[in-house]
């Protein structure tokens, strides 16, 4: 078929990741840097993160003979986006940038290799998780390393007393945080299954589930999840459109039933709307980093003392939780490519992690699993004792992001155009049928193709 030649010959061309990592020799800095460095970082909602990275920046820059400028661009309105595409039409600007999600396969030819700081930042931390591999690695070519910063995942949120009164599930006993080991029977009872039907028992209690299905990044990251977790691929990683099968269809089903327990504004919410709805006091959980919590604390205290972070539900081809990874790269167009590649290596270390883990109180959950396990920051978070200790992920959820396993040009328009809620919004807010609404996905695909 036409299409099918004509999409995997265009994403062979764009690099699709590969397996393994670089084999070459680690990245070792010779004497000072010295020069000057201006960073265009992400602004950090955390009230104080900002001025630990600065100061962790500085710091390096003094201890090296290097003039460190951080400058901290807001995500509001795709700035960040927005500067970069400035910045390399230019060839001047910042000499290292903060690059989410998807932004290295759109920026990959104005980013420097970073095989020989990826070799040693492995070395030193262990594998990343996959995904950054697939989001920054083309051609065999790293293109962006590990942010100190920024990374966070869509773990689920719930309210334990209302689950345990409303539902007769006691989160707490499935996902422990006391020290006690997990009971894998326990934890295999969470399925997608088991979540409806405590949807169900929380909606006729006057406590629904709450999550946005509007063109919002949230509403994409919560949907792709439950896709996923049914098997469904919008587009493989050879660039094939495969919207049309079985498994996105039991997706759309299962989703069907779930909406009917969820708030009828759901359809005009942004990504505030599910915060929102756990704070208020009347939302039993949601699928969110922890903010919904940290602002909890302060507005509704009694809401935030009943929060627990855990698991998501499994699927019948697994369990996933999706997340939005940050990264750091440097413009091939820096005149202090040393001192770049330099100071990238320092705050992918022990001590910045650390660092940026209390000043994000948790929030931020590093690339690497290495760190999961071995700092305390989500086992000193409170109220309640051990709210954020299952935040990092402890058991069988595969981190993932939305779109995978399509190549990373394809799935930044199928984020960034909202294919997942629109899909969704068809079948369960517009009555459209599953085939048809399926029919107008693979339409909006095939002009992601042409575009």
């Amino acid at each position: 078929m036409q299409r099918s030649r004509l999409s995997r010959r265009r994403f062979l061309k764009t690099g699709a990741a590969t397996a393994g990592l670089v084999a070459g020799a680690p990245y070792i800095k010779a004497g000072y840097s010295a020069g000057r460095l201006v960073l265009g970082v992400w602004d950090h909602w955390v009230p104080g993160a900002n001025e630990v990275l600065e100061r962790l920046c500085t710091d390096w820059g003094n201890a090296n003979n290097v003039e460190v400028q951080v400058d901290f661009i807001t995500s509001i309105g795709n700035k960040l986006l927005l500067t970069a595409q400035a910045e390399t039409r230019a060839k001047t600007g910042h000499d290292i940038y903060s690059v989410p999600l998807w932004m290295p396969s759109l920026f990959s030819n104005s980013l420097e290799p970073m095989d020989d700081v990826m070799a040693e930042i492995v070395s030193r931390n262990g594998e990343p998780v996959p995904v950054v591999e697939h989001l920054t690695r083309f051609d065999d070519v790293w293109r962006a390393v590990p942010a100190p910063t920024g990374s966070l995942t869509f773990a689920q949120a719930s309210r334990v007393d209302l689950f345990a009164e409303h539902a007769g599930i006691d989160l707490k006993a499935m996902f422990p945080a006391d020290g006690s080991a997990r009971e894998a029977a326990l934890v295999d009872s969470w399925t997608y299954d088991a979540f409806l039907d405590a949807a169900g028992k929380l909606h006729a209690a006057g406590h629904q589930f709450g999550a946005p299905i509007a063109v919002t990044p949230d509403a994409t990251q919560w949907l792709a999840m439950i896709f996923t977790g049914f098997g469904a691929v919008v587009i493989d990683g050879d660039g094939e459109i495969q919207v049309d099968s079985d498994e996105t269809r039991m997706a759309l089903e299962y989703l069907s039933q779930l909406v009917s327990y969820m708030p009828e504004g759901v359809y005009a919410w942004d990504d505030a709307g599910n915060n929102r709805w756990l704070i208020s006091g009347t939302g039993s959980c949601i699928f969110n980093p922890p903010s919904a919590w940290a602002v909890a604390k302060r507005d509704n205290p009694d809401v935030a003392a009943q929060v627990w972070y855990h698991d998501t539900p499994k699927g019948p081809k697994g369990r996933f939780r999706s997340g939005a990874p940050f990264f750091w790269g440097a413009w091939n167009f820096s005149e202090n490519m040393g001192a770049a590649k330099d100071l990238l290596l320092h705050m992918n270390s022990a001590e910045v992690v650390s660092e940026m883990l209390k000043a994000s109180q948790g929030f931020d959950l590093p690339l690497y699993p290495k760190w999961y396990t071995t700092n305390d920051v989500w086992d000193q978070a409170t109220p309640p004792d051990g709210v954020l200790h299952n935040y990092p992920i402890l058991g069988d959820e595969v981190q993932m992001v939305p779109g995978i396993p399509a190549p990373p040009s394809m799935a930044t328009q199928i984020t960034t155009q909202g294919l997942f809620p629109n899909l969704v919004a068809r079948v369960t807010q517009r009555g459209e049928s599953m085939d048809d609404a399926i029919s107008w996905a693979e339409n909006e695909l095939e002009g992601y193709l042409r575009r």
